[in-house]
């Protein structure tokens, strides 16, 4: 597994509230141990005095997309080390028992868990698997959707760096959204165009008499 791909936790986290919305899904034990995936032995320590924690986790998370997002590459650096010194990890080789075509085991690298709590758990392998992710395809591929009131976090994994929105449900909406409003702007342009023809003929007709 390459370590990148812990940077999902990231986002997992970060997509359980829509502000704009007013929406928090994170409101249960069961809510939190579901963020986990196939990570079963580190959701089963998850407690109710986590919800709160893992609540400010996802704050400081968010921030690390946003200031991305803006164009502060700077910044989100600075927001993801400030979470990576608070929640170290340690990293193991691993094989999970995983052979290849000559029966050896397919090393790689992996973020073993020691921590005290889920909270340090799950903060620790989100922050050193968006650093991966940040360092190895660049700050700008960290952004929110685009599509308001939508402001889930995602990973731009495209070629050409143009990602812009978490889903292709809110790509959908907004290209909708954007061809209604040029129509609405070509209607007013030609109601405006019908008036002024008409006031102008109007005014020089007379003239002509």
């Amino acid at each position: 597994m390459e370590l990148a791909h812990y940077s999902d936790f990231a986002v997992r986290l970060v997509n359980t509230e829509e502000p704009a919305r007013g929406k928090d899904t994170l409101t249960s034990v069961e809510v939190v141990r579901e963020l986990f995936g196939p990570a079963a032995q580190m959701a089963r320590r998850v407690t109710e005095a986590d919800l709160p924690r893992f609540r400010t986790v996802r704050a400081r998370l968010r921030a690390v997309f946003a200031a991305a997002d803006e164009g502060d590459h700077t910044g989100a650096v600075d927001l993801l080390n400030s979470l990576l010194l608070e929640f170290p990890v340690s990293p193991q080789i691993s094989g999970h028992e995983t052979l290849d075509e000559e029966g050896r085991p397919r090393w790689h690298m992996h973020l073993a868990d020691h921590s005290s709590n889920a909270t340090t758990g799950y903060a620790a392998i989100s922050a050193m698997g968006l650093a991966f992710h940040l360092t190895e395809f660049g700050a700008d591929r960290l952004g929110l959707c685009q599509a308001p009131p939508c402001r889930n976090a995602y990973l731009d994994t495209s070629t050409n760096r143009s990602r812009r929105y978490c889903s292709d449900r809110c790509a959908t909406r907004a290209n909708v959204a954007a061809y209604r409003a040029r129509k609405r702007q070509e209607a007013e342009r030609t109601d405006r165009t019908g008036l002024t023809a008409d006031s102008s003929q109007e005014i020089t007709t007379p003239a002509e008499r």
